[in-house]
């Protein structure tokens, strides 16, 4: 196999990876609404200890003008310089069950030849499973279990999908990945989120909660939620705070959960989540019905505010 996108190997470790272990995959780019993906990388990089198998070459792979490193200027010099990275790695579960973690940037180029090493990798390490998450904006209300679009081989966990539309859409490279797996054999199954709109630009802790629970029902792997569930209602209490001192807020709440009830209810008959339009309510069609909180969101938050609901 060709390592002509890898800038590091750690050849010693990655010869000793047992065989057959699930792949997660959790790629920051497009479609994370929510900040679903990095939530979920920070996690698993901050509780599950992975150890580097494979770097990525960035400069073959990201384009630095639309995703610029990070430097720290300290009063006369440069100091701290953070690139972006994609690593393989290998890391372990709240048990020790070890499995495989794709993380860092989503690839601005080669999605052909960087699917190819995936799945090179993927038969090399005889993957189990590989699965990915991500979140999308949808007029869905936050006081409902959070639901998506559920895709791949595994039956059982088909039929979680609330949402199940035919359309087209752009791509993501786990999308193209998901679709290079299913097309060879291999077991994969993606979770596609969906984050209520007015929501999706704060870090909305119940994408967690709920990636980790769809992980770990396609894995077998178990991760400690405890303390994510708690951010979550934390987070739920000061949302159902906001829109209880506005009669508009909690008008759209009310419209967006009949709404949602009625889909739940008549999965069969394809009521639509969206407007009797087929489009997503914006906010003036929705009755202005978080006006005063764009305008704080406008001058940004004071500290110790609660999440910007828009």
């Amino acid at each position: 196999m060709t390592d002509s996108l890898f800038s590091a190997v750690y050849e010693e470790r990655r010869a000793s990876v047992a065989k057959g272990l699930p792949l997660v995959v959790a790629l920051s780019g497009s479609s994370d609404a929510g900040n679903a993906v990095s939530q979920l990388e920070q996690y698993l990089w901050e509780r599950c200890k992975p150890e580097e198998l494979i770097r990525f070459d960035a400069d073959q792979l990201l384009d630095y003008r639309a995703r610029r490193p990070l430097i720290t200027f300290s009063e006369d010099h440069f100091t701290d310089y953070s690139p972006e990275e994609l690593i393989l790695s290998l890391a372990c579960d709240e048990l020790g069950a070890p499995f495989l973690l794709l993380s860092g940037f989503e690839p601005d180029f080669r999605w052909e030849v960087f699917v190819d090493t995936v799945l090179l990798l993927v038969h090399e390490f005889e993957v189990s499973i590989t699965t990915w998450v991500q979140a999308v904006p949808r007029p869905v209300p936050h006081t409902r279990p959070i639901v998506g679009t559920v895709s791949g081989s595994r039956d059982d966990l088909l039929e979680r999908s609330v949402w199940k539309p035919t359309t087209r859409l752009p791509a993501s490279v786990v999308h193209l990945l998901e679709y290079r797996l299913h097309g060879v054999g291999e077991e994969v199954v993606g979770f596609a989120h969906l984050v209520p709109h007015y929501l999706a630009n704060n870090e909305y802790p119940e994408l967690l909660t709920a990636s980790l629970d769809n992980i770990m029902a396609a894995t077998g792997l178990l991760f400690a939620t405890d303390e994510a569930r708690e951010r979550a209602r934390d987070f739920r209490a000061q949302v159902d705070r906001q829109i209880a001192e506005n009669e508009d807020s909690k008008e759209m709440l009310v419209n967006l959960e009949r709404r949602f009830d009625q889909y739940v209810e008549a999965q069969g008959e394809r009521v639509s989540l969206l407007g009797e339009d087929g489009t997503m309510p914006t906010a003036d069609q929705l009755a202005s019905e978080l006006e005063r909180f764009l305008a704080e969101r406008q001058q940004g938050p004071e500290p110790n505010d609660g999440p910007a609901v828009q």
